[in-house]
């Protein structure tokens, strides 16, 4: 659906059509939320236009307080001169030629003055966003280390950043996203240590975005310069709502996109391997970091291949080792064992989403009803066999301990596409699976960057860097792969 044509007509001498133009545009007065402030101030007409909610009432004050005091001759020479070097020396005030660029301030948050007899808008910028308090994020959470998180609004997002990079090389590109939302996405980078090809690459793409509006925000922005590829559940990019997270990967040469309205931002390019470290290796000592790390690996390893490969080992005793025939089921169920794995797997899926939804009072009772009913009275009713709910549940731990909640999804898909192939075709389907699954990860590429880089293509330097958490003063390379070919300013004490 097309968004109406902007009219990109200029601001008018006359006082009244500009103000009968912006009525019929914003729909005053049905529209309650709109204000709109008519004085007469030295014998000339002023209307006042601003988003209730969105600007400071306290400021707004001052501001009125200071047209007040205007004389009728500073309204006919320079309105904003006189307003600039008045009472208003504390906020940020042009000037604007066009209606669409009013309205589009004026729908951003700032106060637009209209002054009879001038061709130009005023616009004062007193913006106060509703929204909540940084706080630390609900899945990225450490035992030590910094409380804050990114909010829904971008300029206190950027500015989380810019308290930890006081680089003036750091670049912040603002773009209006949505014909009709005219959502703010800010690209962020470092513009010496960036491939500036690939920071190109992605404001172009988010640019040529054509769309309503995005109300699903980053998730909305990553499906438009990334394609749809719906059949590649792996995630190309990195979400964080941490701003040391963001910042240290901007140290790295990636690229950082915010939208506006959203708390997570997106980390671009990325591989297989920045999903599964976490700030909290890097809290601890290396050593320490180095295991949680390994366990980490472990926990990933068991969510994807543990439930499939035990159900290979239950469907064909005889294939196994008889040391490892106690892996086995002690007893045959109603059920055929792979329906089991399978329901087990989908009430798993169901409890999260259920867990989601569920306010924090009933959660308790949630987790009874999981406990009791979904567990140990299927298996005394003769529906799963002890050894399902018990792999299913390591999955499940697998799963949670896995630091990026995208590449979990993609995960319990894997999962299950490994225990149907395992159902069905025994071993073979196991490996077959597992085979396909590697090419898709061969395959998948995140703005030119393998997925799978430093494993393939090699590189040993930097492979060891993501088996072991190395110390950070000896950690003083930018991987390779996102080098840019041409420097432009090597930045002191870094090593390349």
């Amino acid at each position: 659906m097309d968004a109406p044509s902007e009219k990109n007509m200029p601001v008018s001498k006359n006082y009244q059509e500009n103000v009968n133009f912006l009525n019929k545009q914003f729909g005053i007065p049905e529209s309650f939320d709109v204000m709109l402030r008519e004085m007469t101030i030295g014998g000339k007409k002023v209307a006042i236009y601003a988003i209730n909610g969105m600007v400071d009432a306290q400021v707004v004050s001052l501001v009125l307080d200071a047209l007040i005091e205007l004389e009728r001759a500073d309204l006919v020479v320079n309105a904003l001169d006189k307003l600039v070097k008045g009472r208003i020396i504390n906020l940020q005030v042009s000037e604007i030629d066009t209606m669409d660029k009013v309205i589009y301030f004026i729908l951003s948050g700032p106060m637009a003055i209209f002054v009879e007899g001038q061709p130009k808008a005023i616009i004062v910028d007193l913006r106060s966003y509703p929204g909540r308090n940084s706080e630390e994020p609900d899945i990225e959470r450490v035992t030590r280390g910094s409380r804050d998180g990114f909010t829904e609004t971008l300029v206190f997002n950027t500015a989380l950043i810019r308290r930890r990079m006081r680089d003036p090389m750091l670049r912040t590109k603002l773009i209006q996203v949505g014909s009709r939302s005219k959502t703010d996405v800010c690209v962020i980078y470092i513009e010496d240590v960036t491939n500036p090809q690939m920071v190109q690459e992605i404001i172009e793409e988010v640019q040529k975005i054509k769309i309503d509006g995005i109300p699903m925000a980053e998730k909305s922005v990553e499906e438009f310069i990334l394609g749809s590829k719906f059949w590649n559940p792996f995630p190309r990019v990195r979400y964080t709502e941490r701003p040391d997270v963001a910042a240290i990967h901007l140290l790295e040469g990636n690229v950082i996109v915010i939208v506006d309205t959203s708390p997570s931002v997106m980390i671009a390019p990325v591989t297989y391997w920045h999903h599964v470290q976490h700030a909290e290796e890097y809290r601890q000592e290396p050593v320490v970091g180095a295991y949680l790390r390994w366990v980490r690996f472990l926990g990933i390893i068991i969510s994807v291949f543990l439930l499939p490969l035990w159900l290979g080992i239950a469907l064909n005793p005889q294939a196994v080792p008889e040391w490892l025939q106690f892996l086995g089921v002690e007893k045959e169920s109603k059920v055929g064992l792979l329906q089991q794995v399978v329901i087990a797997d989908l009430a798993i899926d169901l409890l999260r989403m259920a867990a989601i939804h569920t306010p924090s009072p009933l959660a308790t009772a949630l987790g009874l009803i999981a406990a009791f009913m979904m567990g140990e009275v299927s298996i005394k009713a003769g529906l799963f066999v002890p050894e399902v709910v018990m792999y299913a549940a390591f999955s499940a731990v697998g799963s949670f301990a896995t630091p990026s909640y995208e590449l979990a999804q993609a995960n319990r898909l894997v999962r299950l596409f490994l225990i149907l192939l395992t159902g069905f075709f025994n071993f073979t389907g196991f490996f077959i699976g597992i085979l396909l699954v590697f090419f898709l990860l061969l395959r998948t590429k995140s703005f030119g960057i393998p997925y799978l880089w430093p494993l393939i293509p090699l590189d040993l330097k930097a492979l060891g860097t993501i088996i072991v958490r190395s110390p950070v003063p000896i950690k003083n390379k930018r991987p390779s792969i996102l080098k840019p070919k041409d420097r432009i300013r090597q930045p002191e004490g870094r090593k390349e």
